[in-house]
């Protein structure tokens, strides 16, 4: 009987020595390590939120970033794709709007091509190599974004086209192959307003938007 009741107790200690050791959290335990960079989830240029959460009405959520005629395209396209997320499109286009600039003005047609479609990127490549021929180079700047908005957004089966007006403001150099400035200053920007259209399939795979037209408003 002593026997067992010793056994008993033998058991019970043990039993609140492990309790002590894997049955309470004090706060203090060792947290996972963070996600290097490299493991990270990559953000594309223009790609959509990839949530599950449902966008807002477009007119709330997107206040000063879209025009009145813009609006029931926009519905339409969150309508086949409740991803999409209108400020994030907005600062997407941004970036993609100074990257496509960067890489003009240095002549990298690898980063045109990853941008643009066949028929910007021959636009772009044609201008690069006139001037290249020409032994020109450009200095320009993009100095800063004034506004961005979109324009107009339309489906075309499931093609999704969205135009940007970008007014902004650029400071450019153009010298000769012997270094000589033929054109432009860097101390004196110039205001534009660029009219930028991207497209992407909806049932693509590939979440990037592409520059499908480019044109200009004085």
């Amino acid at each position: 009987m002593y026997a067992i009741v010793i056994l008993a107790l033998v058991a019970g200690f043990l039993a609140l020595r492990l309790y002590s050791v894997l049955g309470k959290r004090t706060g203090h335990e060792q947290q996972p390590a963070p996600l290097q960079a490299d493991d990270r989830a990559k953000v594309s240029v223009l790609q959509p939120r990839q949530t599950g959460e449902q966008s807002q009405e477009p007119a709330r959520l997107a206040e000063g970033l879209l025009t009145p005629g813009a609006e029931n395209g926009v519905r339409a396209l969150i309508a086949a794709d409740r991803r999409f997320d209108v400020p994030q499109f907005v600062d997407g286009a941004k970036s993609a709007y100074r990257m496509v600039l960067e890489a003009f003005w240095r002549g990298d047609r690898e980063e045109l091509a990853w941008l643009c479609d066949a028929d910007v990127l021959a636009s772009f490549e044609e201008a690069i190599a006139a001037r290249e021929a020409a032994g020109e180079t450009l200095e320009n700047r993009l100095v800063r974004i004034d506004k961005a908005v979109i324009t107009d957004a339309s489906l075309s089966g499931r093609i999704a086209h969205i135009t940007m007006r970008f007014d902004a403001d650029i400071a450019a150099i153009t010298r000769d192959k012997d270094g000589n400035v033929i054109a432009g200053s860097m101390t004196d920007a110039v205001a534009t307003h660029d009219v930028w259209t991207f497209s992407r399939d909806l049932r693509a795979t590939d979440p990037n938007w592409k520059l499908t037209e480019t044109d200009e408003e004085a």
